[in-house]
């Protein structure tokens, strides 16, 4: 399994796009732990230009 490592550092919100189309967004504040395990899909990384991180689930990519 390939994984990438996120930072976290400069991530405001965390954007699930749902195979609906719909999105729901998470604020990192609300993440318990520290981990964050996303599964099979795309990740989008723009936390340097807006503070997002946008997680399109497999199927949905």
């Amino acid at each position: 399994m390939v994984s990438k490592v996120i930072d976290l550092a400069q991530v405001n919100t965390i954007v699930f796009h749902l195979p609906d189309g719909e999105a729901l967004s998470m604020p990192v504040e609300e993440l318990q732990g520290g981990d964050l395990e996303l599964g099979l899909g795309k990740v989008c990384d723009t936390s340097e230009i807006n503070g997002e991180i946008h997680y399109f689930p497999r199927g949905n990519a």
